[in-house]
């Protein structure tokens, strides 16, 4: 669906969020904090929807959060995972999905390769130092990266 032309997204993301809310009492997603040589973290900004991201996205039927988070940096903004990465938390968020359950891992810089990709999904992506986040960034992202640069503990919610 990422395919289609923006205008044609916005009204049908809603239709989809509204299928999977009742089609799918319980989903799960993946984020990966990814940083590089200097210590920033990749940020994507996706084309239909506003705000800066973490990478990721949702984990598909016969798939493990391993396997979605290598497929979703790679599609997203071309980070071919060389070594695993560390799980950092397991987070719950409510407010999309009935129940929505999304694993954050760590991407330490020497453990990735890096392809440039292009994608009608993504409008672009970049590194950022963690203190000097784009204006946009989402709050949710800005307390991950909080939490993985700052040495705490992941909460429990999204």
């Amino acid at each position: 669906m990422a395919n289609l032309p923006l205008p044609v997204w916005r009204v049908i993301r809603p239709i989809t969020r509204l299928y999977f809310r009742l089609s799918r009492p319980l989903t799960a997603g993946v984020r990966g904090l990814v940083r590089d040589e200097r210590g920033h973290v990749l940020l994507v900004r996706h084309s239909y929807v506003d705000g800066w991201y973490l990478p990721g996205g949702g984990v598909e039927r016969s798939e493990t959060m391993l396997t979605a988070l290598t497929r979703e940096l790679d599609e997203e903004a071309g980070i071919i995972l060389r070594a695993r990465p560390r799980l950092f938390g397991l987070y719950a968020n409510f407010r999309e999905f009935k129940s929505d359950h999304v694993a954050l891992f760590v991407v330490e810089h020497g453990t990735y390769e890096r392809v440039a990709r292009s994608s009608l999904e993504i409008a672009e992506y970049d590194f950022f130092a963690p203190g000097a986040l784009p204006e946009g960034t989402t709050p949710g992202t800005r307390v991950r990266i909080g939490e993985v640069t700052g040495g705490l503990e992941p909460a429990e919610l999204w």
